[in-house]
């Protein structure tokens, strides 16, 4: 019984070999074509078809060179209204936010105490006046006498200076009732300049001083300037800009986004050595009063024009390894790497060198690109569909091979298993 059994185990091993030795070389040969098969892949996918892309030409543009800052809008007038006299309020002519005009009545005080003075000196005047009067007369009286000899010189030369004494005294009435009525006009309170009125602090009755609290504030508001603080490396920008005229300086409001356009009217005679920065304002027009004292906003000032700079957008600029390129499309419709230098940088678009206005380049779809490569220009809002189409086709065209390569390595595995073993 033993001997049967170790026959039987012999014979069995004696099978496993020849069936191993006999599936060998054809596992050897499937891997020989896969690996001839792999170079032929990678050739057909370096000669693909056409790339898809979205192309945009080069633009010829004059291009402001900008300063960034942030600003704080500056009214350039803005006045405390205070009484110059102690007294009362007794009427108030204006209300709270009202645009006034200049010499436009405000307030009104009590006044019967000056008017009351300036009667006083009025009738002062009137009563030296008659004195001046008389003595004139003695004096023409006296000269008729001096010419018959009834009278000496010295007696004219007396009533000459009593004429002259009464108009000096004359005189000094009229400087009284001036006085006087400027004493009266300090009760009407009038806008020194044209703006918009603030908060009213007072009522009708209330006690005013001149050293108390502003009645209000009257401010301008149209134009109206943009305080900001320059960095010092730019001071000779900004002072260059200032003597051509003051440039352009753009304010852009944070909240709406919209821009007004002014221009620089001031650089200070100082570099703060704290900060390193020079105050400098600039003046705009307020008509429809969109900039408000206080208010921050961003400016821009244009320091230099780039005449016929070449512009492209930004998202256009490729970071390679060796700097900044463009892809350009020539007219064979093959994209080329093109180097470029940046010369400017404003929102989405930049001024560059390295490409020529009315040149083509590569927007979108650069990222699929080589040099050499031939590409096809699609409209521009074609690129998503298109891209999503082409990867979900190619998804499914990789399934696909990948389950038909699955399934006939199921069948060549059952073949094998199932094939007669050759005799040992």
């Amino acid at each position: 019984m033993n001997r049967k059994v170790t026959v039987g185990i012999v014979a069995a091993l004696l099978v496993g070999a020849a069936a191993y030795s006999w599936l060998r070389p054809s596992a050897v040969a499937d891997v020989s074509v896969s690996a001839a098969a792999a170079p032929a892949s990678s050739a057909s996918a370096a000669a693909g078809p056409p790339v898809s892309v979205t192309t945009v030409v080069v633009q010829k543009k004059d291009v402001d060179v900008m300063l960034e800052a942030t600003g704080t809008v500056t009214a350039l007038n803005s006045v405390d209204i205070r009484p110059q006299v102690a007294s009362t309020i007794t009427k108030v002519q204006i209300r709270e936010g009202q645009f006034v005009n200049a010499g436009q009545p405000l307030f009104v005080l009590d006044a019967r105490n000056d008017e009351v003075n300036v009667a006083k000196a009025r009738a002062q005047l009137a009563k030296d006046q008659a004195a001046l009067a008389d003595a004139e007369r003695q004096l023409a009286r006296s000269k008729d006498l001096l010419a018959q000899n009834f009278i000496s010189q010295g007696a004219v030369d007396t009533n000459q200076t009593l004429v002259d004494s009464a108009r000096a005294v004359v005189a000094a009435d009229r400087a009284a009732i001036e006085s006087a009525q400027v004493g009266l006009s300090y009760s009407r309170i009038v806008a020194p300049a044209a703006g918009r009125a603030g908060a009213i602090n007072v009522f009708p009755g209330s006690l005013v001083q001149p050293s108390g609290n502003a009645l209000v504030t009257i401010t301008q508001l149209d134009p109206i300037s943009v305080a900001f603080s320059l960095p010092q490396r730019n001071l000779a920008d900004a002072l260059a800009t200032l003597r051509a005229g003051g440039g352009k300086v753009t304010a852009l409001l944070p909240d709406s986004g919209s821009a007004l356009v002014g221009k620089l009217k001031f650089v200070d005679n100082s570099v703060d050595a704290a900060s390193g920065t020079v105050r400098a304002k600039a003046e705009f027009a307020n008509k429809d009063e969109r900039l408000w004292p206080g208010a921050f906003v961003t400016v821009r000032l244009a320091v230099q024009t780039l005449s016929g700079a070449s512009v492209i957008p930004q998202a256009a600029v490729i970071q390679s390894p060796r700097g900044k390129i463009v892809y350009v499309v020539d007219a064979g419709s093959k994209a080329s790497a093109r180097p470029v230098e940046i010369a400017y940088a404003n929102g989405e678009e930049v001024a560059v060198t390295g490409v020529k206005p009315g040149e083509r380049i590569v927007l979108d779809g650069r990222q699929n690109l080589r040099p050499g490569a031939t590409v096809i220009d699609r409209p521009a809002g074609e690129g998503g569909t298109r891209r999503r189409g082409g990867a979900a086709s190619g998804a499914a065209s990789g399934a696909s091979s990948a389950a038909a390569a699955i399934s006939e390595a199921g069948r060549s595995a059952a073949t094998s298993a199932t094939a007669p073993a050759p005799a040992a």
